[in-house]
């Protein structure tokens, strides 16, 4: 399994919608672990780790999101994988 690791940062109406929520449902449900955290500016950051497609299909729920989410848009970069065993909602 070739394993991935990328950084997102998500714009848009992502707050006050519970996106953080369903992308860790989502990611739970994937087999992908990291993190997703709101930003001050408005915007949700993350961090996914797994396999490539597995991450490639978050990534692509990430640019519609929750069903009251309205995405701008979503920026990814390559990620350093940080062997994290479980996907948290962050602070």
């Amino acid at each position: 399994m070739e394993r991935s690791a990328i950084d997102v940062h998500i714009q848009g109406f992502v707050q006050g919608v519970a996106y953080r929520y369903y992308t860790k449902a989502r990611a739970d449900s994937l087999g992908v672990t990291g993190w997703v955290r709101n930003e001050r500016d408005g915007s949700v950051r993350g961090h996914f780790e797994g396999s490539r497609d597995a991450v490639d299909s978050l990534v692509a729920w990430c640019h519609k999101g929750p069903p009251l989410a309205s995405v701008k848009s979503v920026d990814v970069t390559d990620g350093d994988d940080t062997g994290a065993s479980k996907f948290e909602i962050a602070r």
